[in-house]
C-alpha cells in the first residue's frame, strides 16, 4: 500500500510539473507562434506548396537522376523549402519550438540525474554533458543501446 501512495505522490508532482511547463513562457510563446503560423494565409500557402512538391520529390527520388523531372523537381523543392524556412512566421515557430524543446530537455536531465548520474537521457542536444545525443539505440557518444 505504501508503494501505491508513493506512486500517487509522484504522479501528483508530475501533474504539477506539467502545469508549470504548460504555463511557462516557452510554452506560451510556442502556442502563440503556432497559432500565428497556422492563421497566416501566405504562410499556409508556402507550406502547402512545399508539402505538395515534397510528395512529387519523393516519387522522383525513387528513380534518381534518371527521372525526366529530376532537375526541375530538385530545384523546385529547394526553392520552396528556402521560401518556407525564410517565412517570418515559420522562423518564429521553429525558434519557439527549439526553446520549448530545450526546456523539456533540461527538465528530463534534472529528473534523471536526481535518480542517478549514470542515467542516459536522449535529448538530441550535444550541450548536455551526460545526455545521450542522437537518441537511444544509436550507439552514439554515450554508447547506449535500447
Amino acid at each position: 500500500m505504501l508503494a501505491t501512495l508513493e506512486r500517487l505522490e509522484i504522479l501528483d508532482v508530475a501533474d504539477e510539473i506539467v502545469t508549470m511547463i504548460v504555463k511557462s513562457e516557452e510554452a506560451t510563446q510556442y502556442k502563440q507562434c503556432l497559432k500565428e503560423m497556422q492563421s497566416n494565409p501566405e504562410t499556409q500557402e508556402k507550406i502547402r506548396q512545399f508539402v505538395e512538391m515534397k510528395d512529387l520529390y519523393e516519387d522522383v527520388q525513387r528513380f534518381g537522376k534518371y527521372h525526366p523531372d529530376y532537375k526541375r523537381v530538385t530545384m523546385s523543392i529547394r526553392q520552396l523549402k528556402r521560401e518556407m524556412d525564410m517565412d517570418p512566421y515559420v522562423a518564429a515557430y521553429r525558434q519557439s519550438e527549439t526553446e520549448l524543446q530545450s526546456l523539456l530537455d533540461e527538465i528530463s536531465v534534472i529528473i534523471s540525474h536526481s535518480v542517478s548520474q549514470h542515467i542516459k537521457v536522449p535529448t538530441g542536444n550535444p550541450f548536455f554533458d551526460n545526455a545521450c545525443s542522437g537518441g537511444c539505440g544509436s550507439g552514439g557518444a554515450c554508447s547506449c543501446s535500447a
